[in-house]
């Protein structure tokens, strides 16, 4: 009776345990682990089927299981900085279990990984352009003239600016993207904000401050730049419209400007036809500029 009660209170224990599983999305990463032989899967699509079986049968008990982006490259680096052999399995739990804290991850919520993957590789991507970013950012050092740090003070004026952005927006829906020219590529960062259902708008923090990041980027190296938004809202058209990126801040786009930008496909250059219902404006006032944002370097 005694052995019973401990293995019912062990499957008791296993449901509070939250885990993590190290996911490999793409053909090219599935190959690249192929090459320890205790990675056992040989094909692809049976191991990503028999990961979402996993996933379910974990879900259906009661756990729960976040996905995490592995990557066989830093999977590598990782057990040649810490000592550890790559080519067996509590390596790569090991790893894994670094992913959850340090790594892009996704809850599992039932969706099938042909739906969650392409959020959990725009969740990699975005946190590859905050570190990016932000490293980009700290490079900058002090302002030769007054000693201010160049990074902070961009930071703290793009933050002004997005508060000001949201503050003079109509209410709804919003949709924002900024895009900095660089190299050795486009940083392009996206933030959604709805306030629909409070005076306030809701906002994704890891998501406010990519994008913030990235906006004082183009503020503070005076790189090309723009940022659009989309505002959304019941009974009216949507609205569109954006700024320049400058060395101090932003500068108003025209409704013509803004409707060649939306208009243009970026590959091409060809003419896109418009959308219908949708109002394409120059942007409302931004009003006076906080205490942060009126220096200048």
């Amino acid at each position: 009776m005694a052995h019973t009660d401990h293995r019912t209170m062990r499957h008791v224990l296993r449901r509070e345990i939250a885990g993590t599983i190290g996911l490999l999305t793409d053909e090219q990463d599935f190959r690249a682990m192929r090459r320890y032989r205790s990675f056992t899967f040989d094909d692809h699509t049976t191991y990503l089927r028999q990961v979402e079986t996993l996933l379910k049968t974990v879900a259906e008990q009661g756990g729960h299981t976040t996905v995490a982006l592995f990557d066989p490259e830093e999977y590598a680096e990782y057990c040649a900085e810490t000592g550890l052999d790559p080519d067996i399995p509590s390596s790569r739990t090991r790893y894994t279990a670094e992913l959850a804290t340090t790594g892009p991850t996704l809850p599992y919520d039932g969706r099938p990984l042909a739906e969650l993957v392409p959020d959990l590789v725009d969740e990699a991507v975005r946190q590859a352009t905050w570190e990016y970013a932000s490293t980009l950012l700290a490079r900058l050092g002090p302002c030769a003239s007054c000693g201010e740090n160049i990074g902070r003070a961009a930071f703290a004026r793009a933050a002004d600016l997005l508060l000001r952005i949201l503050g003079t927006a109509p209410p709804g829906n919003r949709h924002l993207v900024c895009s900095v020219t660089g190299t050795p590529e486009t940083l392009v960062a996206v933030l959604h904000a709805d306030d629909e259902d409070a005076d306030a708008a809701h906002l994704d923090e890891a998501e406010a401050l990519e994008f913030t990041t990235v906006l004082a980027l183009g503020i503070a190296t005076g790189s090309p730049g723009g940022l659009v938004m989309r505002t959304t809202a019941p009974g009216t058209a949507d609205r569109v419209y954006g700024w320049r990126l400058r060395a101090d801040g932003l500068d108003p786009l025209t409704a013509g400007e803004v409707f060649d930008a939306y208009c243009t496909d970026i590959e091409s250059g060809d003419l896109i036809s418009p959308e219908s219902g949708v109002d394409y404006s120059e942007p409302p006032d931004l009003g006076e500029e906080g205490p942060a944002s009126r220096h200048r370097h």
